[in-house]
C-alpha cells in the first residue's frame, strides 16, 4: 500500500525537523512525513557542543556569518538576509527555548542540555501532527507523473515535494547521482593534527594563541592552539583543517606546519625583541621566565630546542641563539603525519554540486520539486554552532519555497 504525502523529509535530523515544522506552521492542512533509517530521530543533535546542542553563533550579519563556510561563503549570502541567527534566536524564542551567548559567540540553550531542542522540535511536531517514521532506510527514488516515489526497506510512499536532508548519506548521494545530481567526493572537513615532536611531547594541555601555515601553500589560519598527546588541536588547528580539506586530503595528511607563537610578529622584530631583552634582563636565566603571552612550559621547550641550556644567562646569549631562538618563536616547523577526528563532531567536506541548487529557493535544478536542507550539500562550517545555522536557514527557506 502506497502513503501519499504532501511534504515527505527524508532525514530524522536537525534540518529535517526544522523543514517539517516551518512547512506545518504555514500549511497546517499538508499532510508531512520525516523518514529517518535510525531507531532514533536527532542524535546528532543529542551528542553536539558536548551534550549541550550549539545552536547557532552570536554572529548578526550576514556577509560577517558567510566567512566561516569555507564551502557555501557565496551561495549562503542569499539566503542568510532571509533567515540569520537572530531569526534563529527569535524562533527557538517563540518555541519556548531561550538561548544564551557564551564569552567565544557560541549560543546554547539556557538549559546547557541539548534534550531541551529534542524536546521543542518533538513537542511541535506532534502538535502539528507531523508523522515521525524510524527505521526506515530508503531504497530507491523516481518520479512516477506529478509526484515522487520513495520506496523504503517497509514501504512506498508518495509526495508532491521531496525534501532530502540525509546530511553525509553515501547511499542517498548515489541515488541522486544515479538520477542525474553530482556528487563532490566528500572528504573530512574538521581533524587534528598527528605531531610527535620533542618540542611538544612534555606539553599536554599547553594553549597559546598562534599563527599557524601549511608549508609551501597558502593555507594559514590564527586562532588558540591547544597541545595534546597526539599532536596539535584548538580552534586555530580546526579552521587550517577545515579550510584545507581538500588539499590536505590530497597530501595523505603529510605535511609541514609552521606555527608562529607570536601570532604575526616577524622574524626581525622578534630578534630586535630578543636583543632588548638580553640588555634587559642581562643577569637573569633564559629560560625560567616566558617573556611572552604563551606559558613558560611552551618557553622553556623553545628555548632548549634553540640550543640554549637551562642555565643559560641572558647575558650569555651568542647571536647565533639569539637567531635560532627568534626562528623557533615565529616559524617553527613541525612535521605531521596524519590526522585524528571527533567522531561525534564529524563534518564532511563534499556533498551536492552548489552548482545544481537554487539557492533562492533551495529547490534542486535537476529534479523538480526536490529540496535540500543542511549538510547533504557542499557545505561546511568550522565549529561554532555554524554548521546548525545552515542546516535552520536552508529549511526555512524549503518552507518559504513549498508553501
Amino acid at each position: 500500500m502506497e502513503l501519499m504525502y504532501d511534504v515527505l523529509i527524508v532525514g530524522g535530523g536537525a534540518a529535517g525537523f526544522f523543514t517539517a515544522i516551518n512547512v506545518a506552521e504555514k500549511n497546517p492542512n499538508f499532510s508531512i512525513a520525516i523518514l529517518e533509517r535510525g531507531k532514533e530521530v536527532l542524535t546528532k543533535v543529542r551528542v553536539s557542543g558536548g551534550g549541550r546542542c550549539n545552536v547557532t553563533h552570536a554572529c548578526f550579519v550576514p556577509n560577517d556569518l558567510v566567512k566561516f563556510y569555507p564551502r557555501g561563503e557565496k551561495e549562503l549570502r542569499g539566503p542568510f538576509h532571509q533567515f540569520c541567527s537572530g531569526d534563529t534566536i527569535e524562533w527557538f524564542s517563540n518555541h519556548g527555548v531561550e538561548l544564551k551567548i557564551e564569552d567565544d559567540g557560541r549560543m546554547f540553550p539556557v538549559s546547557d542540555s541539548s534534550q531541551t531542542i529534542i524536546d521543542c522540535f518533538l513537542t511541535v511536531a506532534k502538535k502539528h501532527k507531523i508523522e515521525i517514521l524510524t527505521g526506515q532506510s530508503v531504497q530507491s527514488l523516481y518520479q512516477a507523473e506529478d509526484t515522487w516515489k520513495v520506496e523504503t526497506n517497509h514501504q512506498t510512499f508518495r509526495c508532491k515535494n521531496l525534501v532530502m536532508t540525509t546530511g553525509s548519506n553515501p547511499k542517498i548521494w548515489e541515488l541522486l547521482e544515479n538520477l542525474g545530481h553530482t556528487i563532490v567526493p566528500p572528504v573530512p572537513s574538521l581533524f587534528t593534527f598527528n605531531i610527535k615532536d620533542p618540542r611538544i611531547k612534555e606539553l599536554m594541555g599547553v594553549s597559546a594563541f598562534a599563527t599557524v601555515k601549511v608549508q609551501n601553500s597558502k593555507l594559514s589560519a590564527s586562532g588558540p592552539l591547544l597541545i595534546t598527546h597526539w599532536g596539535m588541536s584548538g580552534p586555530g588547528i580546526l579552521r587550517l583543517s577545515a579550510w584545507g580539506a581538500r588539499e590536505l586530503f590530497a597530501k595523505n595528511y603529510q605535511f609541514v606546519l609552521e606555527v608562529n607563537w607570536l601570532n604575526d610578529a616577524t622574524l626581525e622584530e622578534t630578534e630586535n625583541q630578543l636583543k632588548e631583552l638580553k640588555l634587559e634582563h642581562a643577569k637573569k636565566v633564559v629560560s625560567k621566565k616566558s617573556p611572552f603571552e604563551f606559558p613558560n612550559r611552551l618557553w622553556e621547550s623553545l628555548v632548549l630546542a634553540s640550543e640554549i641550556s637551562l642555565e643559560t644567562k641572558w647575558a650569555d646569549l651568542t647571536k647565533k641563539q639569539l637567531q635560532h631562538l627568534a626562528l623557533q618563536l615565529t616559524n617553527g616547523k613541525f612535521q605531521v603525519n596524519g590526522k585524528s577526528t571527533f567522531k561525534e563532531e564529524f563534518v564532511t567536506a563534499g556533498g551536492i554540486d552548489l552548482k545544481e541548487i537554487n539557492f533562492k529557493t533551495m529547490e534542486s535544478k535537476v529534479l523538480p520539486k526536490v529540496y535540500f536542507a543542511g549538510e547533504i550539500v557542499n557545505i561546511d562550517a568550522i565549529t561554532g554552532g555554524f554548521n546548525f545555522q545552515n542546516a535552520w536557514t536552508s529549511g526555512f527557506m524549503v518552507s518559504e519555497s513549498i508553501t
